[in-house]
């Protein structure tokens, strides 16, 4: 296998060196070297690198500066922060180059350790095979081809439950998007998403995905399941001043209750007025939908906002609750967000949950639900119903 361009950015005359012997040691590598930012920016102006590893603790332009000028380039490298400092500034650092739109594959404290490198090594070959796969992909991704996509039935409504952590029974679910796509198979949101915002049919993906929730409410209530269904909102379209009473219509004329719908206003936007935002919610919760702050922790959501729009809901971002049981500060944080939402009166609902141990400690913070991967990724509607009936009481003998 070729080996990876390496590009090691390190100012210490023993770090240096040492750099540059673990990395030839490991075989995997083909390394050069830089003593500063500027030279190192220098060298990824010129030449092409898979990976560059930077200390973050540099004179004249740091890690952190180096990584925001190389979001200008047309061919950026992986990255992998090094520092002696705490793990919280690492992690901070790290964030910052994530949302620059950076690939960060590592945040190594040093001294480096030679499993360290390895480690690089294996998060390279992963996003080696990951753009292998996604190159073989060719979507034709079009207004009319989206359109057609949501008429004919191939973009769906899929569901994940809601465990509560108390009795462990599924007690809700969230509709998440899928493209049953004919030649490429079942598509996750993040490749076709960004389409979707860019033709402006954002407002249609949730008219479609509350008809499909609803739809799945009276086929699991057939079965004797009532199942309330969480639905996605980019948040901008409460710029929209009669998108609650659409959807209120589209329950009505389902002959289903608001009440067996909660809308999460999604992060990743915001509204041109706040009062949009604020009439929006009270329209919402006026009507007798619930109403969740979705990915809480991650972007524009604020202690603000929580205390001050009617919400019925706070789910928690995954970022806040991965590396919880390694890192005193996000245990600290989420158990202080848990409390914070109890006096309001609001459910808190854990996302990305991986782990047993991260849904041991949830539960030690009496969190109240928890949906993601260890529990059950999203699924069809009509399998859905196996899991209900798995999750029912078993009848007694007789």
């Amino acid at each position: 296998m070729k080996p990876y361009k390496v590009l090691i950015v390190e100012d210490h005359p023993f770090q240096h060196e040492y750099l540059l012997k673990l990395f030839r040691n490991d075989g995997g590598f083909e390394v050069d070297s830089a003593w500063s930012g500027s030279s190192a920016l220098n060298l990824l102006q010129r030449y092409e690198y898979d990976l560059m590893v930077s200390d973050l603790f540099m004179p004249e332009m740091d890690g952190v500066q180096l990584f925001q000028k190389i979001t200008s380039l047309k061919k950026r490298p992986a990255i992998a922060l090094m520092s002696v400092a705490s793990r919280r500034l690492l992690v901070s650092a790290g964030l910052s180059a994530k949302n620059l739109g950076l690939k960060v594959v590592g945040l190594i404290s040093k001294p480096v350790v030679p499993n360290a490198v390895i480690q690089l090594r294996s998060r390279l070959d992963a996003l080696a095979s990951q753009a292998q796969e996604y190159a073989t992909i060719s979507l034709s991704l079009e207004r009319n081809t989206l359109l057609q996509a949501m008429s004919n039935g191939q973009i769906q409504a899929w569901f994940q439950p809601k465990k509560s952590l108390r009795t462990g029974k599924i007690c809700s679910a969230e509709a998440l998007v899928r493209w049953c796509h004919p030649t490429l198979g079942v598509l996750p949101p993040s490749d076709f998403l960004g389409a979707i915002a860019q033709f402006n049919l954002e407002d249609a993906l949730v008219g479609l995905m509350l008809e499909q929730s609803l739809k799945a409410q009276a086929l699991w209530r057939s079965e004797g399941f009532d199942v309330p269904v969480s639905v996605n909102i980019p948040t901008h379209l409460l710029d929209s001043n009669d998108l609650a009473d659409r959807l209120y219509q589209k329950v009505l004329d389902a002959g289903a209750e608001p009440q067996s719908i909660c809308f999460e206003l999604m992060e990743s936007s915001t509204t041109e007025k706040i009062s949009n935002f604020y009439a929006g919610a009270c329209r919402l919760r006026m009507m007798g939908f619930g109403l969740a702050q979705d990915d809480f922790g991650k972007g524009y959501s604020s202690y603000f906002n929580l205390v001050s729009t009617p919400f019925s809901e706070l789910k928690i971002d995954r970022s806040l609750v991965h590396g919880c049981l390694e890192r005193e500060s996000l245990a600290l944080a989420l158990e202080s967000i848990v409390d914070l939402s109890h006096k309001l009166g609001l459910i808190v609902t854990a996302e990305g949950v991986e782990t047993q141990e991260e849904l041991e400690f949830l539960r030690r913070i009496e969190c109240d639900l928890a949906q993601g991967f260890i529990i059950c990724a999203a699924i069809r509607a009509g399998d859905f119903i196996e899991l209900l009936l798995e999750d029912s009481p078993k009848p007694a003998l007789t």
